[in-house]
Protein backbone atom coordinates (compact mmCIF):
# COMPACT_ATOMS: atom_id res chain seq x y z
CA UNK A 1 0.00 0.00 0.00
CA UNK A 2 1.62 3.00 -1.05
CA UNK A 3 1.93 6.09 1.49
CA UNK A 4 -0.40 9.16 1.41
CA UNK A 5 1.51 12.21 -0.11
CA UNK A 6 2.83 14.26 2.83
CA UNK A 7 0.68 17.42 3.61
CA UNK A 8 2.13 20.97 3.32
CA UNK A 9 4.10 22.03 6.01
CA UNK A 10 2.11 24.98 7.97
CA UNK A 11 3.67 28.05 9.06
CA UNK A 12 2.60 30.84 11.60
CA UNK A 13 5.04 32.38 13.36
CA UNK A 14 7.92 30.83 13.17
CA UNK A 15 11.43 32.79 12.20
CA UNK A 16 11.90 33.13 8.11
CA UNK A 17 15.29 31.05 8.81
CA UNK A 18 13.32 28.18 9.78
CA UNK A 19 11.21 28.46 6.60
CA UNK A 20 14.19 28.88 4.90
CA UNK A 21 15.87 25.45 6.30
CA UNK A 22 12.88 23.72 6.04
CA UNK A 23 13.08 24.49 1.93
CA UNK A 24 16.32 23.88 1.56
CA UNK A 25 16.09 20.20 3.10
CA UNK A 26 12.59 19.48 1.14
CA UNK A 27 13.85 20.97 -2.30
CA UNK A 28 16.59 18.27 -2.32
CA UNK A 29 13.85 16.34 -3.64
CA UNK A 30 12.11 18.44 -5.98
CA UNK A 31 9.29 21.08 -6.04
CA UNK A 32 8.30 21.61 -2.60
CA UNK A 33 4.99 23.75 -1.15
CA UNK A 34 4.19 25.21 2.20
CA UNK A 35 1.53 26.84 3.58
CA UNK A 36 1.74 30.64 5.08
CA UNK A 37 -0.16 33.00 6.45
CA UNK A 38 -1.59 35.01 3.62
CA UNK A 39 0.33 38.22 2.83
CA UNK A 40 -3.18 40.09 2.44
CA UNK A 41 -3.81 40.21 6.08
CA UNK A 42 -0.95 42.19 6.86
CA UNK A 43 -1.64 45.55 4.60
CA UNK A 44 -0.18 48.60 6.03
CA UNK A 45 1.84 45.93 8.58
CA UNK A 46 5.81 45.67 8.20
CA UNK A 47 7.49 42.38 7.22
CA UNK A 48 7.45 40.49 10.45
CA UNK A 49 4.56 42.24 12.27
CA UNK A 50 1.80 40.30 14.18
CA UNK A 51 -1.32 39.80 12.24
CA UNK A 52 -4.12 37.74 12.10
CA UNK A 53 -6.93 35.95 14.82
CA UNK A 54 -4.97 37.00 18.20
CA UNK A 55 -1.84 38.43 16.68
CA UNK A 56 -0.91 34.95 16.12
CA UNK A 57 0.67 35.23 12.37
CA UNK A 58 3.83 37.09 11.45
CA UNK A 59 3.29 38.89 8.26
CA UNK A 60 5.38 38.65 5.54
CA UNK A 61 4.71 40.49 1.63
CA UNK A 62 4.33 38.24 -1.10
CA UNK A 63 7.63 40.30 -2.66
CA UNK A 64 9.48 38.65 0.31
CA UNK A 65 8.34 35.06 -0.29
CA UNK A 66 9.18 36.07 -4.49
CA UNK A 67 13.18 37.29 -3.03
CA UNK A 68 12.93 34.30 -1.38
CA UNK A 69 12.38 31.85 -4.18
CA UNK A 70 14.86 33.88 -6.27
CA UNK A 71 17.67 32.95 -3.51
CA UNK A 72 16.50 29.26 -3.60
CA UNK A 73 17.41 29.45 -7.49
CA UNK A 74 13.25 28.46 -7.50
CA UNK A 75 10.34 29.58 -9.38
CA UNK A 76 7.19 30.88 -7.02
CA UNK A 77 4.21 29.25 -8.55
CA UNK A 78 0.76 31.20 -8.41
CA UNK A 79 -0.07 31.51 -4.27
CA UNK A 80 -3.64 29.50 -3.69
CA UNK A 81 -6.11 30.33 -1.12
CA UNK A 82 -6.05 27.34 1.78
CA UNK A 83 -8.65 29.19 4.20
CA UNK A 84 -9.36 32.36 5.86
CA UNK A 85 -5.95 32.86 7.22
CA UNK A 86 -3.35 30.84 5.18
CA UNK A 87 -2.38 30.44 1.29
CA UNK A 88 -0.34 27.71 -0.24
CA UNK A 89 3.24 28.53 -1.69
CA UNK A 90 4.92 26.31 -4.54
CA UNK A 91 8.39 26.51 -5.22
CA UNK A 92 10.20 24.50 -8.40
CA UNK A 93 13.59 24.26 -8.34
CA UNK A 94 14.76 26.20 -12.10
CA UNK A 95 16.22 24.69 -14.66
CA UNK A 96 19.92 25.26 -16.18
CA UNK A 97 20.59 29.30 -17.36
CA UNK A 98 20.22 30.39 -21.01
CA UNK A 99 22.64 29.03 -23.23
CA UNK A 100 23.82 32.47 -24.23
CA UNK A 101 24.97 33.13 -20.95
CA UNK A 102 28.88 32.25 -20.87
CA UNK A 103 29.81 28.99 -20.53
CA UNK A 104 26.38 27.52 -20.29
CA UNK A 105 24.79 25.05 -22.66
CA UNK A 106 26.23 24.16 -26.05
CA UNK A 107 23.29 24.43 -28.31
CA UNK A 108 24.52 28.19 -29.30
CA UNK A 109 28.13 27.44 -29.48
CA UNK A 110 27.37 25.69 -33.05
CA UNK A 111 26.38 29.43 -34.56
CA UNK A 112 28.31 31.60 -36.44
CA UNK A 113 29.21 34.21 -33.26
CA UNK A 114 27.78 36.78 -35.11
CA UNK A 115 24.49 35.32 -34.90
CA UNK A 116 24.83 34.09 -31.25
CA UNK A 117 21.91 36.80 -30.59
CA UNK A 118 20.61 36.67 -33.95
CA UNK A 119 16.81 36.17 -34.48
CA UNK A 120 17.16 32.17 -34.50
CA UNK A 121 18.68 32.18 -31.10
CA UNK A 122 17.57 31.06 -27.96
CA UNK A 123 17.99 35.04 -26.83
CA UNK A 124 15.65 36.17 -29.66
CA UNK A 125 12.83 34.86 -27.14
CA UNK A 126 13.51 37.21 -24.41
CA UNK A 127 11.42 40.40 -24.44
CA UNK A 128 12.60 42.42 -21.52
CA UNK A 129 10.39 45.66 -21.73
CA UNK A 130 7.49 43.15 -20.87
CA UNK A 131 9.01 42.75 -17.64
CA UNK A 132 8.97 45.76 -15.17
CA UNK A 133 11.80 45.15 -13.92
CA UNK A 134 13.77 46.65 -16.75
CA UNK A 135 11.00 48.69 -18.57
CA UNK A 136 10.84 51.28 -15.66
CA UNK A 137 14.20 52.02 -15.17
CA UNK A 138 14.72 52.23 -19.23
CA UNK A 139 11.96 54.95 -19.44
CA UNK A 140 13.48 56.76 -16.63
CA UNK A 141 16.61 56.55 -18.01
CA UNK A 142 15.51 57.99 -21.45
CA UNK A 143 13.90 60.69 -19.71
CA UNK A 144 16.54 61.89 -17.98
CA UNK A 145 18.33 62.52 -21.74
CA UNK A 146 16.19 65.52 -22.49
CA UNK A 147 17.06 65.08 -26.21
CA UNK A 148 16.32 68.22 -28.57
CA UNK A 149 14.34 67.57 -31.50
CA UNK A 150 15.14 65.33 -34.29
CA UNK A 151 17.81 64.62 -32.39
CA UNK A 152 20.48 61.33 -33.66
CA UNK A 153 20.55 58.68 -31.56
CA UNK A 154 23.03 55.49 -31.66
CA UNK A 155 22.55 52.52 -30.43
CA UNK A 156 25.16 50.19 -30.05
CA UNK A 157 24.29 46.49 -29.88
CA UNK A 158 20.80 47.27 -31.40
CA UNK A 159 19.77 43.54 -32.12
CA UNK A 160 16.12 44.10 -33.05
CA UNK A 161 15.52 47.64 -31.95
CA UNK A 162 13.96 46.74 -28.45
CA UNK A 163 15.13 49.59 -26.78
CA UNK A 164 14.28 51.97 -28.96
CA UNK A 165 10.55 51.62 -29.14
CA UNK A 166 10.85 53.77 -25.69
CA UNK A 167 11.84 56.64 -27.20
CA UNK A 168 8.08 56.47 -28.58
CA UNK A 169 6.95 56.79 -25.17
CA UNK A 170 8.74 59.99 -24.04
CA UNK A 171 7.98 63.11 -24.07
CA UNK A 172 10.20 65.03 -26.95
CA UNK A 173 11.71 61.92 -27.57
CA UNK A 174 9.38 60.76 -30.49
CA UNK A 175 10.51 62.19 -33.32
CA UNK A 176 14.34 60.61 -32.76
CA UNK A 177 16.37 58.94 -35.73
CA UNK A 178 18.14 56.27 -35.06
CA UNK A 179 21.35 54.65 -36.27
CA UNK A 180 21.87 50.91 -35.09
CA UNK A 181 24.65 49.27 -34.80
CA UNK A 182 25.00 45.43 -34.07
CA UNK A 183 26.82 42.44 -35.94
CA UNK A 184 24.28 40.00 -36.42
CA UNK A 185 22.68 40.25 -39.78
CA UNK A 186 19.26 38.58 -38.59
CA UNK A 187 18.21 40.67 -35.72
CA UNK A 188 19.08 43.92 -38.17
CA UNK A 189 16.82 42.56 -40.11
CA UNK A 190 13.93 42.76 -37.80
CA UNK A 191 14.75 46.06 -36.24
CA UNK A 192 14.83 47.35 -40.13
CA UNK A 193 10.87 46.02 -39.92
CA UNK A 194 10.26 47.40 -36.54
CA UNK A 195 11.84 51.25 -37.76
CA UNK A 196 11.23 50.95 -41.59
CA UNK A 197 10.98 55.04 -41.66
CA UNK A 198 13.92 55.82 -44.23
CA UNK A 199 15.02 58.48 -41.53
CA UNK A 200 16.74 55.14 -39.19
CA UNK A 201 19.41 53.46 -40.33
CA UNK A 202 21.20 49.98 -38.98
CA UNK A 203 24.61 48.89 -39.93
CA UNK A 204 26.25 45.74 -39.52
CA UNK A 205 29.49 46.22 -37.91
CA UNK A 206 31.94 45.02 -35.13
CA UNK A 207 32.04 47.51 -31.80
CA UNK A 208 35.79 47.36 -32.67
CA UNK A 209 35.59 48.35 -35.71
CA UNK A 210 32.98 51.25 -36.33
CA UNK A 211 32.40 51.99 -39.83
CA UNK A 212 33.25 55.37 -40.92
CA UNK A 213 31.14 58.40 -41.51
CA UNK A 214 28.78 57.70 -38.74
CA UNK A 215 28.92 61.22 -37.22
CA UNK A 216 28.22 63.06 -34.62
CA UNK A 217 25.59 62.18 -32.04
CA UNK A 218 22.69 63.89 -29.42
CA UNK A 219 22.54 60.48 -27.41
CA UNK A 220 24.53 56.80 -27.60
CA UNK A 221 22.70 54.11 -25.57
CA UNK A 222 24.03 50.53 -25.18
CA UNK A 223 22.51 47.66 -23.15
CA UNK A 224 24.52 44.41 -22.35
CA UNK A 225 26.98 45.32 -25.03
CA UNK A 226 30.11 46.33 -24.16
CA UNK A 227 31.11 43.85 -21.52
CA UNK A 228 30.62 41.00 -24.28
CA UNK A 229 33.73 38.75 -24.95
CA UNK A 230 36.17 40.58 -27.25
CA UNK A 231 34.57 44.40 -27.34
CA UNK A 232 37.50 46.54 -26.10
CA UNK A 233 34.45 48.72 -23.89
CA UNK A 234 37.55 51.48 -23.01
CA UNK A 235 38.58 51.86 -26.04
CA UNK A 236 35.19 52.08 -27.54
CA UNK A 237 33.92 54.34 -24.69
CA UNK A 238 36.81 56.96 -25.55
CA UNK A 239 36.14 56.63 -29.25
CA UNK A 240 32.52 57.59 -28.67
CA UNK A 241 33.48 60.97 -26.63
CA UNK A 242 35.87 61.94 -28.93
CA UNK A 243 34.23 61.39 -32.11
CA UNK A 244 30.92 60.91 -32.00
CA UNK A 245 29.27 63.09 -29.70
CA UNK A 246 27.74 66.14 -29.76
CA UNK A 247 28.75 68.99 -27.34
CA UNK A 248 25.61 68.34 -25.26
CA UNK A 249 25.24 64.84 -25.91
CA UNK A 250 24.00 61.95 -23.48
CA UNK A 251 24.78 58.68 -23.06
CA UNK A 252 22.47 55.66 -21.18
CA UNK A 253 25.13 52.42 -21.09
CA UNK A 254 23.75 49.57 -19.42
CA UNK A 255 25.15 46.34 -17.19
CA UNK A 256 24.19 43.59 -17.26
CA UNK A 257 23.08 42.83 -13.13
CA UNK A 258 21.04 39.35 -14.50
CA UNK A 259 20.52 36.00 -15.92
CA UNK A 260 17.75 34.26 -17.15
CA UNK A 261 17.32 30.50 -15.85
CA UNK A 262 14.67 28.28 -17.03
CA UNK A 263 12.40 31.56 -18.23
CA UNK A 264 13.31 33.59 -15.29
CA UNK A 265 15.23 36.73 -14.51
CA UNK A 266 17.60 36.32 -11.57
CA UNK A 267 19.10 39.18 -9.89
CA UNK A 268 23.06 39.11 -9.82
CA UNK A 269 25.15 38.67 -13.40
CA UNK A 270 27.78 35.58 -12.33
CA UNK A 271 31.37 34.94 -12.70
CA UNK A 272 32.02 32.12 -14.79
CA UNK A 273 33.39 29.52 -12.13
CA UNK A 274 31.55 30.80 -9.41
CA UNK A 275 28.73 29.69 -7.96
CA UNK A 276 27.20 32.98 -6.49
CA UNK A 277 26.94 36.54 -7.86
CA UNK A 278 30.19 38.82 -7.67
CA UNK A 279 29.68 42.45 -8.11
CA UNK A 280 33.30 43.21 -7.63
CA UNK A 281 33.89 43.46 -11.82
CA UNK A 282 30.83 45.57 -12.28
CA UNK A 283 31.67 48.26 -9.60
CA UNK A 284 35.19 48.12 -10.86
CA UNK A 285 33.59 48.79 -14.52
CA UNK A 286 31.55 51.44 -12.79
CA UNK A 287 33.68 52.79 -11.45
CA UNK A 288 36.18 53.22 -14.31
CA UNK A 289 32.90 54.58 -16.71
CA UNK A 290 31.91 57.42 -14.07
CA UNK A 291 35.22 58.64 -13.22
CA UNK A 292 35.82 59.02 -17.12
CA UNK A 293 32.74 60.63 -17.94
CA UNK A 294 32.80 63.08 -15.22
CA UNK A 295 36.73 63.60 -16.12
CA UNK A 296 34.78 65.36 -19.69
CA UNK A 297 32.11 67.10 -17.91
CA UNK A 298 28.89 64.89 -17.92
CA UNK A 299 26.92 64.07 -14.77
CA UNK A 300 26.26 60.82 -13.93
CA UNK A 301 22.94 58.74 -12.34
CA UNK A 302 23.23 55.61 -11.71
CA UNK A 303 20.19 53.38 -11.59
CA UNK A 304 18.24 49.87 -12.64
CA UNK A 305 17.92 46.64 -11.25
CA UNK A 306 18.29 43.57 -13.51
CA UNK A 307 20.84 46.18 -15.59
CA UNK A 308 22.36 48.87 -14.36
CA UNK A 309 21.81 52.15 -15.67
CA UNK A 310 24.47 54.43 -16.04
CA UNK A 311 23.26 57.60 -17.43
CA UNK A 312 25.59 60.83 -18.37
CA UNK A 313 24.49 64.08 -19.35
CA UNK A 314 26.48 67.63 -20.08
CA UNK A 315 24.94 70.72 -18.59
CA UNK A 316 23.06 71.25 -15.28
CA UNK A 317 20.17 69.31 -14.77
CA UNK A 318 16.82 72.14 -14.44
CA UNK A 319 15.04 70.06 -12.02
CA UNK A 320 17.05 69.79 -9.05
CA UNK A 321 18.02 66.64 -8.92
CA UNK A 322 20.86 65.14 -7.07
CA UNK A 323 23.31 63.77 -9.98
CA UNK A 324 26.54 63.34 -9.27
CA UNK A 325 29.05 66.11 -10.71
CA UNK A 326 32.65 65.57 -11.47
CA UNK A 327 34.40 64.91 -8.24
CA UNK A 328 36.30 67.88 -6.52
CA UNK A 329 39.90 67.82 -6.26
Amino acid sequence: MSRPPESPRRFHAEPLVLVLRHLEAALASGAVSIDVPDPDLGHGHYPGERVGPEGGLVHRPLRSWCDLAEGLSCRLLTPRGVDATHVRLTFEPLGAEAPWHAGSGEGERSESPQERYGAASAFARVRKFEDAGFLLPWLEAVERLRLPPGARVLDLGVNRGDELAAFEWVEGAKDARFVGVDHSASALAEARGAFPDARHAFVQADLNALPAGLGRFDAVVSVGTLQSPGVDDRALLRKLVQEHLEPRAALVLGFPNSRFRDGEVVYGARVRNLREPDLSLLVKDLSFYRRYLHQHGFRTFLGGKYDLLLTAVRGQPSDGSDEDGPPQD
